[in-house]
């Protein structure tokens, strides 16, 4: 696979690392309020460990110009109101009343967890009472920025499920599909689950998923492995039952995958490929997971074909993941973890980024190819 390079595709406007009492800022969500104000909801994780079972809390900042500045951090939920050890991976999504729908994942023991939303009528100061989306006891993990609306209204809440025991959780997870019909109120689980078939070959069964609606009730979902790919599924009952995984064109390492369309159709998808050449820097695997660099292509046919991968982050000491995207009317922001060996490990730091539509235009669907 060839990647275009490139100087710099947009620039970085936050940049929220680990301080003191605060060792870790990551997986975050955007939303554009009916005002033009942006709100943007991440995990900060306190004490002294930034482990994904340690001690975290939801925060959120504030932009008034576009994403291009933004006010301070302020907690908004703690994970000893909703009676937990942890709570991370949020997503934001506009109701049917104007309310501000916040999704986010409680570890109320270490080996149960829950998906929870809360609505918010005064733009995220203030939250009401919480629904569980996860009607049934398990040990789920939803990534950032994945609850999607489709066309018809329902809502759909993807999760892994993995089988836990006393001292003991099996890596190889299940992907499951959540939905609601009456705007959040109410949650059934999707009657089938995707399995990896290789299950002998593969130590992580389908984790992290995603996914995008390509057509009225036609949805197409992904999930990362250790298989060198993203695997796919799709289905076609608005999410009820799916196809069998199979792998994707996405090549990566065991990474996330966001896609999202825009308003004029064109999708966009934001990964870590398996790099061209031969040879990492090996110290720095633990940091960085192997999580670079991270690149984006865009898709004007809904996904039939997509452009080539253009850079966005190629910084080899650092990992990017666990990307957040919004597209405001000038603009895309993206959100991503890019820590380093400095920031203790790939998930302490999280970046902003504001991408001009002009340069997407230009990078990312065929002009600058074009041009060459």
């Amino acid at each position: 696979m060839n990647y275009v390079k490139q100087g710099e595709l947009g620039v970085v406007t936050a940049s929220i690392g680990p301080k003191e009492d605060n060792p870790r800022n990551s997986e975050g969500t955007f939303l554009e309020l009916q005002d033009g104000e942006i709100i943007f909801v991440y995990s900060r994780f306190r004490g002294d460990s930034s482990h994904d079972e340690a001690f975290a809390d939801l925060s959120l900042i504030r932009s008034t110009d576009g994403g291009r500045t933004w006010g301070e951090d302020e907690i908004i939920l703690t994970y000893q109101g909703e009676d937990g050890v942890n709570m991370m991976s949020p997503a934001l999504l506009m109701m049917n009343n104007g309310d501000v729908g916040l999704f986010y994942l409680v570890r109320l023991t270490y080996k149960r967890t829950q998906i929870f939303l809360r609505r918010s009528s005064d733009k995220g100061k203030t939250w009401g009472e919480r629904v569980v989306c996860t009607p049934q006891e398990d040990f789920f993990v939803m990534n950032n920025d994945r609850v999607v609306r489709l066309a018809s209204g329902r809502i759909i809440v993807p999760v892994a499920s993995h089988r836990t025991g006393d001292n003991y959780m099996d890596g190889r997870s299940l992907a499951m599909f959540f939905y609601s019909d009456d705007d959040g109120a109410t949650w059934k689980c999707a009657r089938d689950k995707c399995a990896m078939p290789y299950s002998s070959f593969c130590y992580s069964g389908l984790q992290e998923p995603g996914v995008l609606e390509l057509a009225p009730g036609i949805l197409w979902g992904w999930a990362r492995t250790d298989l060198g790919n993203q695997y796919e599924m799709f289905s076609m009952d608005e999410g009820d039952s799916w196809t069998a995984c199979q792998p994707s064109r996405f090549t990566s390492p065991n990474s996330p995958l966001s896609m999202r369309r825009d308003s004029d159709g064109t999708i966009y998808a934001v990964w870590n490929p398996i790099p061209i050449y031969n040879g990492r820097f090996e110290a720095w695997e633990p940091v960085t997971g192997g999580r670079f660099p991270l690149v984006i292509a865009a898709s004007r046919d809904n996904g039939k074909t997509f452009s080539h991968p253009t850079i966005v982050e190629g910084d080899e000491t650092r990992g990017y993941c666990y990307t957040a995207i919004l597209f405001t009317k000038d603009a895309m922001l993206l959100a991503y973890c890019a820590g380093n060996k400095e920031d203790g490990h790939c998930l302490t730091r999280t970046r902003i980024r504001r991408i001009e539509k002009s340069q997407l235009e230009e990078f990312c669907t065929g002009a600058w190819l074009n041009r060459r």
